[in-house]
This record gives structure tokens, sequence and C-alpha cells, in this order.
């Protein structure tokens, strides 16, 4: 009776966690061909071992990021799709457990070249945006941010939280949430740990959702598996959209799309001398021969 209530007790507390998303892709009806759903309960991190992070990485965790270690160090759901009777892995939602919240800028081993470069040597103040014209101010990859990579994202980039504006040996206490892409480029996430979690949870970890805050978008294979699963919060370009409110509908217009490529106009053949002589001969001799005719 008592393990039962366990059950009982650990199913309730991984429901709250996922924000029931869990019993959500269970459902056939609202998730078609879903399968092998699978959530990786954990132990709570231990309060010194958040300590000593802090006063490893002089860093104050938030609030929340706090409490959600202190319920479980970490996070991972997994879940399939079933595709041609094959299950296909899918969505992949991941938090770094505190061991693994690492700095994203470690320092040079003792096998790497003392002139090697590094991340700090792509920060260039002179192309730095104000924050008016582009938002809030990027990270720096030297030691004015500390960044801890939280998601590696499946190798599609990496999430991370951002200390910015740091100063050597003074604690920073305020982060945010960042998205760092293969090339190199930041791009803007959430404010707080918080609202990042609730925006992992409702893009259910599909495939590089992350890439729709990047000014180029997922890829278009990942565009189909998210109008698939999340047929309400996707959204299409707009200049796919048809303004009638119609769905998108791919319109070929050839007089634009192959405007500057129209073929020239082949030059016309001169006739040769013999060519020209000869054919004015013959035309001579089929006149003589109708002329004869009519005598």
């Amino acid at each position: 009776m008592e393990e039962t209530k366990e059950g009982l007790t650990c199913k309730g507390v991984a429901e709250r966690l996922t924000l029931g998303i869990t019993r959500v892709l269970g459902v056939t009806e609202s998730m078609p061909g879903v399968m092998d759903v699978r959530f990786v309960e954990r132990e709570p991190a231990e309060k010194r071992c958040l300590l000593s992070w802090e006063q490893k990485n002089t860093c104050v965790l938030p609030e929340d990021l706090r409490d959600f270690y202190l319920t479980t160090d970490g996070f991972t759901l997994t879940w399939s799709a079933k595709l041609e009777n094959e299950s296909v892995p899918l969505g992949c939602m991941v938090l770094n457990g505190v061991a693994n919240l690492r700095p994203l800028c470690q320092s040079s081993s003792v096998f790497s070249l003392p002139n090697a470069p590094s991340l700090a040597d792509l920060d260039w103040d002179e192309e730095q945006v104000e924050e008016s014209e582009r938002g809030p101010a990027e990270p720096h990859f030297d030691s004015r941010s500390r960044i801890f990579e939280l998601d590696p994202c499946s190798g599609n980039g990496k999430v991370c939280l951002v200390y910015k504006d740091c100063t050597k040996g003074v604690v920073a206490q305020k982060c945010e949430v960042w998205f760092l892409d293969r090339s190199l480029y930041w791009h803007y996430l959430t404010p707080s740990f918080t609202a990042y979690y609730r925006l992992m949870i409702t893009n259910l970890g599909l495939p590089e959702w992350q890439n729709a805050f990047t000014p180029y978008g997922p890829s278009p294979q990942a565009k189909q598996w998210a109008s698939l699963y999340q047929p309400l919060s996707f959204h299409c370009e707009p200049s796919m959209a048809d303004h009638a409110g119609e769905p998108p509908v791919n319109k070929l217009d050839p007089s634009k799309a192959f405007r500057g490529k129209a073929k020239l106009p082949a030059p016309k053949k001169k006739q040769s001398a013999q060519g020209g002589v000869g054919g004015t001969a013959k035309g001579q001799g089929s006149s003589g021969r109708h002329s004869g005719g009519r005598r």
C-alpha cells in the first residue's frame, strides 16, 4: 500500500514538473503518432552543491532556478513519432544539472597552442549596435559576460544562462537566457529561467524550436513537424500567408521568377556567298522552267 502511494506521489510530482505535458502527449486524439514518452526522474540537488557552484563561478543562481534544482537536479523528457511503422526520435527537452552547468568559455588546456584563437577573439566593439535598435545588448565571450550552458539543443546550438556586465571579483546576480546558434551568433530568448521553461514545454521540445527566434528560422523539415504537432501556436511567414486568410499556396509567376534570365534572341545566320549565288541561279532556273511551260 505504501509503495502504491509513493508511486502516485512520484507520478504527481512528475506531472507538475512537466506542467502536464506527459499527459497531453499520451492522448492519441490530440497527438497522433506520439509514442515512447519518457521522463527521467532525478533526485533533488543538495544545497551545498548550489552554494559550491555559486562560490566557484562568482554568480548567484536566480531564485526560480534554485527552486528548480532543489526539486530535481536537471530535466530530461523525450518522445518519438510513429512514421511508417517505425519509431523516429523527435521531441527532446533537456536542462543540465548543477554539475553540468559549466562555463561556455573554458580556459585553454595545457595541450592547446599558446597563440590559439578563442571565442573571446570574436568580440568586436565596433560592430556592437545600440541596445535601443536591436533589443537587449548581446553577451560577450570575454570576461564581460559569464555564460553557462543550460541546454545543448541536440547539437543545433546552445541555450545559455548569461550574466552580463560582469566585473572581475564581483558577484554577478542578474541573468538572462540566450540562444547561441552554430554560427556563434546570439539570439535573445527570455528574461528569466521560468519563462524559458514554459517556452520549452509549450514547444514540446520539437527539433530546432529555438531557431524560431532567429532571423532565418527553423529548417523546412522542422516547420513540417511544428505544423503537425503545434497547429495552434505554429505560424508561417507573413509573406507566405494569403491576405484573405486562405492557407498558403505555392504561386509561381514566371515573369518575376525568371526576370533577368530571359534568353537572348538567336543571331541571324549570314548566308555565305556561294550559298547566295547558288540560290540565285537555282531561282532563275526554276523561273525559266515555269516560263517555258507557259509558252
